[in-house]
């Protein structure tokens, strides 16, 4: 089973995000994924609140490696802080990534499912640290949605499971690939099993990684709206979890980075 590496960075308070871009593509890594953090969705609770919380850190990209490769000496200047993972994912994951990818983020006609209306009805909920719609989260996603949201985003999910309870979150993780989230385009691009390192690592108390696909903040609002979906969330997920953390990022802001600035790498180099 491939290893597979997550890095949350922090960029220094000079360097935007198109140098950072830049440089990484005259590096010899070639990333899965290559994301601009929007916002936090869930907070952890207990699990590495120091690492991702501490100090106020402001997360500026998520990088996915298909390997164990560290950053090349020309990128650590450019770094502030740095969150890393690795998680062992099934190699049919990663079997022509970047081309499914592709046709995720820029789907044809008649690939995006329609909104079922869930919104317009939406119980909402005083928190949404058990991934249900509250008051913050709907006026944020109406907000974004309204400025630059229309494409897709990708929820980098961290989970810790209660002892012996695994079991049940498949059987959420089951339900979402077959209609829950499925029906609202929602697909998990990227899922693994943490690598436990010696001395305490980035890793150590969570168990999965998980990054899910949706063709747009508000398919996954319409999601947390729908009832189908709750009452699978509240009968599998929300018990089953120790701890968790969900992290809004696009890629798609990243091809806008790299597009308005006329491209990165001159051509010659990485490409998104």
């Amino acid at each position: 089973m491939p290893i597979c590496t997550v890095h949350l960075l922090s960029l220094t308070p000079f360097t935007p995000h198109t140098k950072f871009l830049t440089t990484l593509s005259s590096t010899s890594l070639k990333p899965l994924v290559v994301s601009k953090v929007i916002r936090w969705i869930i907070l952890p609770t207990t699990i590495s609140i120091s690492p991702l919380l501490a100090h106020n850190v402001h997360w500026d990209l998520l990088i996915i490696l298909a390997d164990t490769s560290p950053f090349p000496p020309s990128l650590q200047p450019l770094i502030a802080h740095q969150w890393t993972v690795q998680a062992g994912v099934p190699s049919r994951l990663l079997r022509g990534f970047e081309e499914k990818n592709r046709r995720l983020l820029h789907p044809e006609k008649g690939d995006v499912p329609k909104l079922t209306g869930a919104l317009s009805k939406a119980r909402i909920a005083d928190s949404a640290q058990d991934l249900e719609l509250s008051p913050e989260l709907q006026s944020w996603i109406s907000h974004f949605g309204q400025r630059e949201g229309t494409g897709a985003v990708s929820m980098l999910n961290l989970l810790s499971f209660k002892p012996g309870l695994k079991s049940e979150y498949l059987k959420y993780g089951a339900e979402f690939s077959r209609s829950i989230g499925s029906s609202r385009g929602g697909e998990a691009k990227i899922v693994g099993s943490v690598i436990h390192g010696k001395g305490g690592e980035d890793g150590e108390g969570w168990d999965e990684i998980a990054l899910a696909h949706y063709p747009s903040i508000y398919h996954f609002a319409d999601m947390l709206a729908s009832e189908d979906y709750q009452a699978v969330n509240k009968r599998h997920r929300v018990g089953s979890l120790r701890d968790t953390f969900i992290l809004c990022t696009s890629e798609i802001a990243v091809e806008d980075l790299v597009n308005r600035d006329g491209g990165v790498g001159g051509g010659g180099g990485w490409k998104l």
